[in-house]
């Protein structure tokens, strides 16, 4: 199984999103930023190492919103989503195709990542609250 970090960074009532590069696996799905666990870094460092090479943004890492197991066709994904604040930098597009900020009411109109759907539900429900 591999362990992925990713954060659910919030400005007031939107929430960042990033679309995969086209050339990677799932290309063009939505997701939160993220990535790989590397061998020997705690799931904090990881993600923070990630934001920084996808964004060039320091993070602060806050809580586990909420974590998922998925099972995509060529790996089974071990997803804990953070809660998560931009200590210093503006995302910059340096992996992704494309950074957005949406708000709840908006993410029928993005296709995810299918990890992302049980989180996507739970959003929906809890309405935004940062709880």
């Amino acid at each position: 199984m591999t362990e992925v970090v990713a954060a659910l960074i919030w400005n007031q009532d939107k929430f960042m999103i990033c679309q995969r590069p086209a050339h990677k696996a799932r290309g063009m799905l939505w997701e939160f930023v993220g990535g790989k666990v590397e061998p020997g870094e705690t799931r904090e460092q990881a993600l923070i190492r990630e934001c920084q090479e996808e964004l060039s943004i320091t993070l602060d890492v806050g809580e586990v919103f909420m974590d998922v197991i998925h099972e995509y066709p060529d790996l089974t994904v071990h997803l804990t989503l953070f809660h998560a604040t931009i200590r210093e930098g503006v995302p910059q597009k340096l992996e992704h195709n494309d950074i957005r900020w949406i708000t709840v009411d908006e993410i029928d109109q993005f296709a995810f990542c299918p990890a992302d759907e049980e989180i996507l539900i739970r959003l929906k429900q809890s309405k935004g609250r940062k709880d």
